[in-house]
């Protein structure tokens, strides 16, 4: 009897011990970025995110993730990684919802209120704050797309680097300068003739003079080296913005242990806070570069900002009665986040006004 109940006890811990093996799993993941890795976005994918998930799967669980990497759009380009993710091309996908502004429109909020915070650490906690007010914001993710939002991801402040010195908004005026999605606009009411671009085009649009200058954050001067096509850089303040995401397919995420979908929420939102504080850091440090490659760097006074934010006084309110029509909840964002700014201690040079 007793020999008997030894049996039936190894047999059953052996079938414990096997269902524990059969369920432990290799992983394998697929993240890209259309922008290449000397984005400070991008970069922290490749050196905190990737690493970290690795460590921490390896580490906590039973499993093993393996990441397939494809930056600078080795796997998917810039305009093409929501439709990455969504279709599972990739699992995981880091991109500016500039590049989407039919599919995305209200995800780039914080362009349609520029002169915003320069501080990436708190552009990133207002946007957080703003979608936690909205679900839509990140609703729309998963209903329309397939994919879930990971983390938001912040860019350092916003100015405008040209191939000529300016003084003035009108200065501007005529003048071809580049920009991405939304922050056209902001071209366009100064009287500067708004071209479309990336960042992988700039250099050579610069140089052969496609366009004169890109509305661009100091990273993106020095990473891409655009001082030596276009030798001024000017503090604007035109803002920090959050407007660019990382997700992963829903599908392939709910595929997922549990203890390892935890990881990825986990390090995702440190990653998120990351993108601020790396940015914040690094901003003071690009504008010194620039200087030291011999590039004007210089800041316009107040009263230019004044009559640049004056010039966009009633735009926010056209496109919130524009999106309200289609919809979406615009009017509901956009008061939202003047409010968290301001709560952040953010002063407008314009108060917008949103009904």
């Amino acid at each position: 009897m007793i020999k008997r109940f030894k049996s039936t006890l190894l047999v059953a811990l052996l079938g414990l011990a096997g269902a524990t093996a059969v369920q432990a799993e290799n992983i394998k993941l697929r993240i890209a970025s259309g922008h290449p890795a000397v984005n400070t976005y991008v970069n922290l994918m490749q050196n905190f995110f990737v690493p970290e998930v690795t460590k921490r799967v390896g580490q906590r669980t039973s499993h093993k993730i393996e990441f397939v990497e494809g930056y600078g759009g080795a796997m998917v380009k810039v305009a093409d990684t929501l439709e990455g993710v969504q279709s599972g091309i990739i699992d995981i996908g880091g991109y500016c919802f500039c590049f989407e502004p039919s599919n995305l429109p209200l995800n780039a909020f914080q362009v349609m209120l520029p002169f915003g915070t320069m501080s990436p650490e708190k552009s990133v906690k207002l946007a957080r704050a703003v979608y936690n007010r909205v679900p839509y914001l990140s609703k729309v993710f998963e209903d329309k797309f397939n994919q879930q939002l990971l983390a938001l991801i912040a860019d350092n402040g916003y100015n405008l680097g040209t191939t000529f010195e300016w003084n003035t908004v009108a200065d501007l005026k005529g003048r071809k300068i580049a920009g991405a999605g939304l922050n056209l606009k902001w071209l366009e009411y100064a009287g500067a003739v708004p071209v479309q671009s990336s960042l992988v085009e700039a250099y050579t649009s610069m140089q052969t003079g496609v366009y004169n200058g890109w509305i661009m954050f100091p990273s993106g001067w020095v990473n891409f080296k655009l001082g030596e096509v276009a030798k001024h850089y000017t503090e604007v303040g035109f803002g920090s913005i959050t407007w660019h995401g990382l997700t992963m397919n829903k599908a392939r995420f709910a595929k997922l242990p549990k203890d390892v979908q935890a990881i990825i929420v986990e390090v995702a939102k440190e990653y998120e806070a990351m993108t601020g504080k790396v940015n914040e850091e690094n901003y003071p440090k690009q504008l010194a570069q620039l200087k030291a490659s011999g590039v004007n760097v210089k800041s316009v006074p107040a009263s230019v900002q004044l009559d640049w934010a004056n010039s966009l006084k009633s735009w926010p309110q056209t496109l919130a009665t524009e999106l309200d029509g289609k919809g979406l909840p615009a009017s509901q964002v956009l008061k939202a986040t003047l409010e968290e700014a301001e709560k952040l201690g953010h002063k407008w040079p314009v108060r917008y006004q949103v009904k």
